[in-house]
């Protein structure tokens, strides 16, 4: 993979098989050192047990390590190993451990900039690191990478979701302008791509007026400032006399919950957005107020809307405030926490599942939309020829039939 040797692999499997260990004695260690008595950790009898079995079970292996190991080891480095793997455990993809650098890149990417190619990514089924989003004229987007490619070499080594920050650190670090290699898979085939890094700036939204006053909004993200810039944008529509809305959640991968939630609260009437449920059954609720949009509304989706796409397409669904048009979303039905702490790094735990206004819950088996419109080849064959440019509409069968249900929805009421 991505070590330099297979030696090198091996203490990594050494490191994940400790990592209950180190971080199970960390947290016990940590909320039993203010009980004392005198020189001595009052413990019970159970955890003692615990703390000593898994203790010299721990000190045992790390020791082999320091003394054994080909090569010198950094505890650190040891230590956040055993985190990472601990979490890696659960077998969960959006639960992980970020260092400190790892969670200042988060922060800055969740912000609209960042330093990259300009693709995020998700775990495929078969383990592969797949471009979840490309984001427009990025270096990416330039080089002609796709949304569904499967990134499987970076720099000439092999890559997979096992080593997917190693992969992620070598495609953005470097100089604006410097270039990596990267290898996708796409349909069987093997692509190599020479993409430039650069500063990425992430857009939220674009928006324009299409034929007999439909108002389109494609929306890439639920982060930064997506909520003000989705308000502005219909503020703006409507002055053009907007008379239906379609609202493109293709590709777009989720993002801040409480950013879904204001953006729901522009289309929905009064009521239930969203409700999450923790293992406890602690429930948090999300609601709109009684300002709604009021006019006919088609929301686009596919396999690549997921988290809080499905949110708002869920709602949307449920309220009967609009069409779901495309394919069977991502499902991705849990909500994350960020839990930083105080001597660095950050966990990002899955701690509730969210469920639609009438309780559906979609986690792995998505929003199933009103009317099923795939994207047709020969569409799929222009945006591999020209990876660079936007699909025309002409091509684009999910927004056409979008527009076609607007046109449906608006001559409804003088038909009656």
């Amino acid at each position: 993979m991505i070590s330099k040797k297979s030696a090198a692999l091996g203490a990594v499997v050494l490191i994940l098989v400790t990592a209950f260990l180190t971080a199970f004695l960390t947290i016990q260690v940590g909320t039993y050192i203010d009980i004392r008595n005198g020189n001595r950790v009052i413990v019970s009898k159970q955890d003692y047990q615990l703390l000593n079995t898994y203790y010299r079970k721990l000190e045992t292996v790390r020791r082999d390590i320091e003394s054994n190991y080909i090569e010198e080891t950094n505890r650190e480095d040891l230590f956040e190993g055993a985190i990472k793997g601990m979490v890696a455990s659960l077998g969960d993809p959006y639960s992980y451990y970020l260092n400190d650098e790892e969670l200042e890149d988060f922060n800055i990417a969740t912000s609209g900039t960042y330093q990259g190619i300009g693709v995020s990514i998700e775990k495929s089924e078969d383990n592969l690191i797949m471009i979840f989003q490309v984001f427009k004229n990025s270096p990416a987007m330039e080089a002609g990478l796709l949304t569904g490619d499967k990134i499987i070499k970076v720099d000439g080594e092999d890559v997979d979701w096992s080593v997917y920050e190693q992969a992620v650190a070598r495609m953005k670090t470097g100089e604006p302008g410097s270039t990596v290699n990267i290898t996708v898979l796409r349909d069987g085939e093997m692509i190599d791509y020479t993409v430039r890094r650069d500063i990425v700036e992430l857009p939220d939204l674009e928006y324009e007026m299409l034929e007999d006053d439909i108002g389109y909004i494609w929306l890439y993200s639920f982060d930064g400032a997506a909520a003000k810039n989705f308000k502005n944008a219909i503020e703006d529509l409507k002055k053009k006399d907007m008379k239906g809305l379609v609202l493109d959640l293709r590709g777009n991968g989720g993002g801040l919950l409480e950013v879904c939630r204001e953006i729901a609260d522009v289309l929905l009437p009064e009521g239930l957005v969203v409700y999450s449920e923790s293992r406890s059954g602690k429930r948090t609720e999300y609601k709109s107020d009684s300002e709604e949009l009021g006019i006919p509304l088609v929301v686009l989706v596919n396999e690549y809307s997921a988290s809080a796409s499905e949110v708002l397409a869920g709602a949307v669904q449920d309220y009967g405030a609009g069409t779901i048009i495309g394919t069977t979303t991502y499902g991705k039905g849990v909500v994350q926490t960020m839990r930083p702490y105080r001597d660095g790094g950050a966990l990002k735990l899955t701690t509730y599942k969210y469920f639609t206004p009438k309780g559906r819950d979609i986690n792995q088996k998505g929003i199933e939309p009103d009317i099923k419109v795939e994207m047709t080849e020969e569409a799929k064959e222009f945006l591999k020829e020209n990876p660079r440019e936007s699909l025309p509409i002409q091509l684009d069968a999910p927004l056409l039939k979008g527009i076609e249900e607007i046109k449906l929805k608006l001559e409804r009421p003088a038909a009656q």
